[in-house]
């Protein structure tokens, strides 16, 4: 299959990359090599999903962050103890989760000794679709949470407004609960510590609707 290409002789598109035989396992073997746009130049690692066929509730970020890129997993730095700490608040499990992002690679600028996230650009989005349609597919959940604005477009349109829609039960043919909320890095980015934990306790009452919804 040839590779899409921007016309700068970058591949746009990760699905030559898909490996034939498509599990967890497999695809996350095949999507260490990707190279399916100019992302992995500069990342140092390939960040695919973490957790089981089985779960019941996927959450889907936008891309790794700093300490992601270096560990080689999604959601383990400050924004994923945020998650972690949400879940716990709401009861969801864990182990009952599946999490990942729409983009692979992390996407940034060193300023410094520092590297500072860059949000994808929708063509990045669109190059490396092909591996979170293959996890949605293969885990296919009960519930889909999207995390910030990035995601929650990338799955349900460019004319979404999370500002609007927040929170709230959407009609989709995603998943049977599908949902949309900040994405918990936002929280690490209030003003001050009231600011923060009033943009904790909002996101933890977004995951008790899928709670409750589950339930």
């Amino acid at each position: 299959m040839a590779q899409l290409s921007l016309g700068n002789g970058e591949p746009n598109d990760a699905t030559p990359f898909l490996p034939e035989q498509r599990n967890l396992k497999t695809l996350r073997e095949a999507a260490a090599g990707c190279k399916g746009c100019h992302l992995w130049r500069h990342a140092t690692q390939t960040v695919f999903g973490e957790g089981l066929k089985r779960s019941t509730v996927m959450f889907v970020g936008e891309q790794p962050g700093d300490q992601e890129d270096r560990q080689g997993r999604p959601f383990v730095g400050p924004a994923g103890r945020e998650l972690d700490r949400a879940l716990e608040v709401v009861g969801i499990s864990r182990e009952d989760v599946y999490i990942t992002n729409v983009v692979k690679h992390f996407k940034f600028e060193e300023r410094g000794r520092r590297r500072i996230h860059q949000t994808p650009k929708r063509f990045e989005i669109d190059a490396c679709r092909p591996w979170l349609d293959e996890e949605l597919r293969i885990v296919s959940p009960e519930a889909l949470v999207l995390l910030g604005a990035t995601a929650a477009k990338a799955l349900l349109g460019s004319s979404f407004r999370l500002t609007q829609h927040r929170g709230e039960l959407l009609n989709s043919d995603i998943a049977s609960i599908v949902t949309a909320t900040i994405h918990p890095s936002a929280i690490l980015r209030a003003a001050d510590e009231e600011a923060r934990i009033e943009q904790r306790e909002s996101f933890a009452e977004d995951l008790r609707v899928v709670a409750q919804a589950l339930a």
